[in-house]
């Protein structure tokens, strides 16, 4: 019988003052329900910490929402954000980096990767408690090969991509495409791909039953001649199965705890496992590439990007979002030339810092996801960064 191991991952997110919105309108009970499921992954682990293994990933935008004070305070009935982050700090939960602003990368300007990668590490650090994170979480699933540099120059091992991508360079078997992490390289950087299983991520997503999920992980690893891999990562925010109040009946109940308690009695027949600690155990040699995709979403499979780049307005968007950041690039390079002939150089500098924040907000995917109906906020944020890049090069000597 081959080894098995599981890695269990969770994506949350919300969009940029989601849960303020939803607070205010009469969606108040699903502002609840979304943050019940932040205060719920910690509390679960109690009493399993010997053999719970779980990778969260939080985009910055639910980062943001969580330090600022305002959240805090307006739903300090609802749950306490100071003690869930304090808990996730104390947890064993293998947290992985992301995006700031959740962007879809291979859409968004590669100008930008840095400014959305370094940011979200440091909001991370502060707010985490991790000095590093080993993992890379691409928002919706959104990668292609030109990122592996910026991601290895951001100290990260590993990156989780859709099953569906990997191109091998020999011939392969339909589990090895799966179950087994591999190594990728571009412009002399070379990083560590952990394949997500695409259909049984779609079964975590939705709701499934833990002998259906034993017997299916058995059935497609029992021709597995290697120590087989299964990742599944799913959205841990969205969805009746993840947000129910009934704990016993959802994802967490029903499900999760059901596994650790099969695994504790000997009978699941596979092994709980961080994704690093698998590496460690099993290091990647092989090499393979990986095709340009997301995940599916329901209604698209991925590859094309045409949920969030399949409209006329969307396209328009994304256009707008690479015209913004290269006039952001050259007026930072005009700054960085000719500032020392400004009269107020530091008011120059957080015009064009406070832009730039704006342009990367307008990358957000959820700006984008919901065919042309949410655009306009990308449109709003670079209509601001363009007043203030405007400013700021008329403060400059010609």
């Amino acid at each position: 019988m081959p080894q098995v191991y599981h890695a269990l991952g969770l994506n949350m997110h919300q969009p940029p003052g989601n849960l303020l919105a939803l607070h205010n309108s009469d969606e108040r009970w699903e502002s609840r329900q979304i943050l019940w499921c932040y205060d719920r992954p910690t509390r679960m682990l109690e009493g399993y910490e010997d053999v719970a293994r779980l990778h969260m990933g939080l985009s910055g935008t639910l980062l943001k929402q969580f330090e600022d004070p305002a959240i805090r305070q307006t739903f300090r009935d609802v749950v306490d954000i100071e003690d869930i982050l304090a808990r996730f700090r104390r947890s064993p939960i293998e947290f992985v980096g992301t995006g700031l602003y959740h962007p879809v990368y291979p859409l968004i300007p590669a100008a930008d990767w840095d400014a959305q990668t370094s940011w979200w590490i440091g909001l991370g650090r502060h707010l985490l408690g991790r000095d590093w994170f080993q993992g890379f979480w691409p928002p919706e699933m959104g990668f292609c090969m030109e990122m592996i540099p910026m991601l290895k120059r951001h100290g990260y091992r590993y990156v989780v991509v859709d099953s569906w991508y990997i191109k091998p360079r020999r011939e392969m078997r339909w589990e090895e495409l799966r179950y087994r992490p591999y190594m990728a390289r571009y412009g002399g950087a070379e990083i560590i791909v952990v394949p997500r299983d695409r259909e049984l991520s779609n079964a975590q997503l939705s709701g499934l039953d833990p002998g259906w999920f034993q017997h299916e992980v058995y059935q497609r690893t029992k021709h597995c001649d290697f120590p087989a891999l299964v990742t599944t990562w799913t959205d841990g925010d969205n969805g009746g199965w993840f947000r129910t109040v009934h704990i016993g009946s959802g994802f967490w109940g029903h499900f999760y705890r059901e596994l650790l308690n099969r695994y504790r009695a000997g009978t699941l027949g596979f092994r709980p496992v961080h994704i690093t600690e698998y590496l460690n155990m099993h290091p990647p040699a092989e090499e393979v590439e990986v095709h340009r995709g997301a995940w599916n979403t329901g209604h698209h499979w991925g590859g094309d990007f045409t949920q969030w780049a399949g409209s006329l307005l969307q396209k328009k968007g994304l256009e707008e979002l690479h015209r913004a950041s290269d006039y952001y690039q050259r007026v930072k390079r005009a700054f960085d030339e000719r500032h020392h002939g400004a009269g107020n150089p530091e008011e120059v500098r957080h015009l064009i810092t406070t832009a730039y924040d704006h342009i990367l907000v307008a990358e957000t995917s959820c700006n984008f996801y919901w065919g042309s109906h949410w655009v306009h906020r990308s449109f709003d944020d670079i209509e601001k960064a363009y007043r203030l890049l405007d400013t700021a090069i008329s403060l400059l000597p010609a």
